[in-house]
């Protein structure tokens, strides 16, 4: 084996150790998810979004990931805010891992992020917003007229100007550009 296979073969069970320690809350809607990721980035915990895993059949089209270990302390934050996910999944195998959700796409001149069916499009030089793409939701048209043609960090955010799950979707890649544009 080459030294690089080895490499690549510790990293991936480097993966999926970091991977059994999380465990995934399944939600019953969309709306739900987005009030569970606010209360639990309010309080500094550790969390992501994502899409379910294949395996999982019931709740909506996203989850959220979190450190198992802390199972008890993030179901009394939901819990305490009124809010409770249908089911509480640990994540076991390479079957539960959830998808990400980002799918990025380098065009030369233009860097184009996808959050499920939402796509964002910047020019690389100039942070500008090129295009607003996806979903089927009736914001979608308003959110567009309202982002292109703005400097990705000069431009409304999604979250505050839509109100469907393609507003939270843009949002999510509207974030990850920010991230992923800022300088070193």
């Amino acid at each position: 084996m080459t030294l690089f296979g080895f490499f690549r073969k510790w990293q991936a069970r480097r993966k999926s150790c970091r991977r059994a320690d999380r465990g995934l809350l399944i939600f019953e809607n969309t709306s739900e998810v987005i009030q569970a990721e606010i209360i639990l980035k309010e309080e500094g915990w550790d969390i992501k979004v994502m899409g379910p895993p294949p395996e999982i059949q019931t709740g909506c089209d996203l989850v959220v990931e979190f450190p198992l270990i802390e199972e008890l302390n993030i179901l009394r934050s939901l819990m305490g805010s009124g809010s409770s996910p249908l089911e509480v999944v640990p994540v076991t195998g390479p079957l539960l891992t959830p998808v990400d959700l980002f799918q990025i796409k380098d065009f030369g001149e233009h860097i184009m992020i996808r959050a499920a069916n939402m796509k964002l499009t910047v020019e690389k030089r100039t942070y500008i917003i090129v295009n607003v793409s996806g979903g089927g939701c009736p914001d979608v048209p308003f959110l567009a007229s309202r982002m292109i043609g703005h400097s990705l960090f000069d431009a409304p955010s999604p979250r505050e100007i839509g109100h469907t799950l393609c507003g939270y979707a843009l949002d999510l890649a509207f974030e990850e550009m920010k991230r992923k544009c800022l300088p070193l």
